[in-house]
């Protein structure tokens, strides 16, 4: 099949989706690209390959939207790297993705365009905030897609798509060009199909930017090289307090069988406790809404974004155009965010939620002192009916449980397929020290290679 074939099969196949994955599908361009790859002049580890970017990721010349009203006409004047990476490689952008509203949300319900459905039950969520990505690489609408995990947005709906997700180092891809949401927090990081095909993507986005502050100067490992290395003889962690309140039955049952096959691969398996990850929610939610108090607050309306038609005084217009292309979620945590750190609370609520996260941190670090990787549930259970939560932000809120405490430790995880309950996909969350993407990618592929649990997989 040509590569004009190939692009042409995924544009048909997003048109006649139901599942609302993109909000811009870029056909003149994916075919005109196609075209290239035909005549080899795209070059690169990823020539002609269809990728679809999650929008949150500025892209020169194509909209992007962050899902806002806010942002709805908004075409960024420059590519985020990890678009300059993708391009260099020879990547075929499809179109930019459906998520959370400035990806705050575990649902792609609070989206401006509608909510996304999920590939397995039209009636269920994709998880989020970047459930447009990974519906669509699940539903062959691409091959590849990036997005970005703050508290579990790529790894979340890897879980609840049956895809794989992997939310990097902190540092580890360049954030330059990411319209971000929580600054200490965030990662773009890639979701595919199989365990190789995710692999190939991080190590294509990964290394260092000179334009973003945080991005960490050192040389990026081979995950591709190791991804089949025996691991007989590697420690596995598993903390139980990942499996705690809330957990649904069938979840745990098939992360304690996917460790079982792990340890019959050759692995050790030991029971642990984190005990400070009881406080990771409540201190993801403080420090996350209160940075995003402060980088949303460039949302004005007035140099560029929604506008009211008839200005007022300066006061007025600038109130009335963040109440009116603001969502309820987004306006929820500015609020919320504003509240903690204004006189008199900052101590009480932001400072400690910094307290809580070095704990978690030094958890963490203790964890990774005895063990190679850690072994948990990547959500509590599968994917909620669209609608179901919605109206309970503190239900939704809950969801993150088993993913925040990574974004607050700054380290890897990647979720993989690891069984289902009925139809709908359970992940498994596989988490690693800085920096060890590349064992990480070693224990899913062993994990895939060895099971059927990913319908993907050759």
């Amino acid at each position: 099949m040509s590569q004009r074939e190939h692009i042409e099969k995924a544009l048909k196949t997003i048109e006649r989706s139901d599942l609302n994955a993109f909000i811009t599908v870029d056909y003149e361009g994916a075919r005109r690209q196609a075209v290239e790859a035909d005549a080899g002049k795209l070059d690169g580890r990823l020539a002609g390959v269809p990728i679809a970017i999650k929008d949150a990721i500025s892209t020169k010349g194509l909209r992007t939207t962050c899902a806002s009203k806010m942002l709805e006409h908004y075409v960024p004047p420059y590519d985020a790297f990890v678009i300059q990476r993708l391009r260099a490689e020879g990547a075929i952008l499809i179109g930019k993705t459906n998520m959370d509203e400035f990806s705050m949300g575990a649902s792609t319900e609070t989206s401006f365009f509608g909510p996304c459905k999920n590939p397995w039950d039209i009636n269920r969520v994709p998880g989020g905030s970047s459930g447009g990505s990974a519906a669509s690489v699940a539903a062959y609408e691409a091959d590849l897609a990036l997005g970005s995990d703050t508290g579990g947005s790529i790894r979340c709906p890897a879980s609840f798509c049956g895809v794989v997700g992997l939310k990097p180092t902190y540092g580890r891809v360049s954030r330059s060009g990411l319209i971000s949401y929580g600054n200490s927090l965030e990662q773009i990081g890639p979701i595919a199909r199989t365990v190789k095909e995710c692999a190939t993507l991080f190590e294509v986005i990964a290394g260092h930017d000179p334009a973003d502050s945080t991005s960490l100067n050192l040389p990026v490992t081979s995950c591709e090289q190791s991804i089949s290395d025996d691991i007989t003889g590697l420690k596995i962690g598993v903390p139980l307090d990942f499996f705690g309140e809330g957990v649904d039955a069938a979840v745990e049952n098939a992360t304690r069988k996917a460790i079982d096959i792990l340890v019959d691969l050759g692995a050790e398996a030991v029971e642990i406790s984190m005990p400070s990850l009881r406080y990771a929610l409540p201190a993801y939610y403080i420090q996350a809404m209160s940075e995003a108090s402060s980088n949303l607050a460039r949302y004005c309306g007035i140099i560029y974004g929604h506008r009211v038609k008839k200005d007022q005084d300066w006061h007025q217009t600038f109130s009335k155009n963040r109440a009116s292309g603001f969502g309820k979620e987004v306006k929820r945590r500015v609020l919320l965010g504003t509240y903690a750190l204004s006189a008199g609370y900052y101590d009480k609520y932001y400072l400690k939620a910094l307290k809580a996260r070095t704990l978690i941190r030094a958890d963490f670090k203790r964890a990774f002192q005895k063990h190679d990787a850690l072994i948990a549930p990547t959500m509590p259970h599968v994917a909620f009916k669209i609608g179901e939560k919605i109206e309970d932000p503190l239900s939704l809120y809950k969801e993150d449980i088993n993913t925040v405490p990574v974004n607050l430790a700054n380290i890897p995880a990647l979720s993989i397929p690891c069984g289902k309950k009925g139809k709908l996909p359970i992940g498994l969350q596989i988490i690693g020290d800085q920096l060890d993407e590349a064992r990480l990618f070693n224990i899913a592929w062993q994990f895939e290679h060895n099971t059927k649990f990913n319908k993907y997989a050759e």
